[in-house]
């Protein structure tokens, strides 16, 4: 089954609870997103790989660790751009491929509408960027994608899951591990997370209901 990993940091439930709240507005949710982007991030970068390297400081040699291999960091569209900035200040070096994928609103299943890969693998680790893990349907899809063009490591980093999404995104996808600050009740019937915290991408752009 996939590693589900819930992050149960003070705050980054401090931080979520404020995501959650209606009354918080579209900057202060921008901020939010982007402030508690680096911290699920912190707890999903724990497996990667690193190598022993010495370095001169000003009074001798010391031993340390450098990340081996190359980081890309993809967005889903519209709802994972928020996420990007802060898994920026991680990974300033990172690659970023955006993928546009949206969920029909009357079947509910994904549709890929913009992707930018170059034809071969440019990254060793792959970081699917996405507010909510909803139905599952854009998480699957994304993943598709990353493996046909042969990333070697992908994992899921996402705010709210539902235990669907969870199920589905199991299912397809056993092995990728998902990092995520909550799971939530159930979805309601327009494939939306209860209680949640709304339209990820509405509520960052100001747009539509929330």
């Amino acid at each position: 089954m996939t590693q589900v990993r819930v992050i149960h940091h003070p705050v980054v439930q401090h931080k979520l609870t404020e995501l959650r709240d209606h009354r918080t507005g579209p900057k202060r949710f921008r901020e939010l997103l982007r402030e508690i982007t680096p911290l699920l991030l912190y707890e999903a970068t724990q497996d990667l790989e690193v190598e022993d390297v010495s370095v001169s400081t000003p009074m001798g040699e010391a031993r340390g660790r450098r990340l081996r291999g190359t980081i890309g960091l993809v967005p889903i569209l519209r709802a994972g751009l928020g996420m990007v900035e802060g898994a920026l200040q991680v990974f300033p070096e990172a690659q970023v491929w955006h993928l546009g994928i949206y969920r029909d609103e009357r079947t509910l299943q994904p549709i890929a509408y913009y992707n930018r890969l170059p034809p071969q693998p440019t990254v060793t680790w792959c970081f699917i960027l996405d507010p909510m893990l909803a139905t599952g349907g854009s998480a699957v899809a994304a993943a598709d994608i990353l493996k046909r063009w042969g990333v070697p490591r992908i994992v899921f980093v996402g705010v709210i899951a539902a235990p669907e999404g969870i199920e589905r995104f199991a299912q397809a996808h056993p092995e990728i591990p998902v990092y995520v600050a909550a799971v939530d009740s159930h979805l309601n019937p327009h494939g939306f997370i209860v209680p949640g915290l709304g339209d990820a991408g509405d509520r960052q752009f100001g747009t539509g209901m929330s």
